[in-house]
């Protein structure tokens, strides 16, 4: 089976979860990994960041992204007193401890040129720093 990959970038957002399913995607079409009518295989995304994370959420309602969010914020708040690794601000180790309880690996199937996901699946990306920056995201194809 051919192995086709690509690092792919997407810009900074903000703190808070938000859809990069389509972002993804496109990166994935542009770097010429084939995702035409007839790939079939497995895409797998791999966040290159500890601070951040990637998985699959609903992707119809903005309250399903604003609420994880503020899931997130109250089980892991910023400036946690028992916190020893705070040399880069009061957000970065709630940032790696988000990171570790979402994840930052997806395996999704590929059929006929299209990712088999359920009906109101989309692939997020859970920006748990202030200011995160760009994300780079390793995805590769094999078919």
């Amino acid at each position: 089976m051919p192995l086709r990959g690509a690092t792919l970038t997407l810009p900074p957002h903000p703190r808070g979860v938000h859809l990069v399913h389509g972002a993804l995607l496109d990166g994935v079409r542009a770097a010429g990994m084939p995702l035409d009518a007839t790939a079939a295989g497995l895409l797998h995304l791999h966040l290159l960041h500890t601070s951040a994370g990637l998985f699959l959420t609903e992707n119809a309602s903005p309250d399903v992204r604003r609420d994880l969010d503020a899931w997130m914020r109250d089980v892991v708040p910023d400036g946690w007193p028992g916190f020893r690794h705070t040399l880069e601000g009061p957000d970065d180790m709630p940032a790696h401890v988000g990171s570790a309880l979402v994840g930052v690996q997806l395996a999704l199937p590929v059929e006929d040129g299209r990712l088999v996901l359920g009906r109101w699946q989309g692939i997020a990306l859970a920006e748990f720093r202030e200011d995160g920056g760009a994300r780079r995201v390793r995805a590769t194809l094999q078919h």
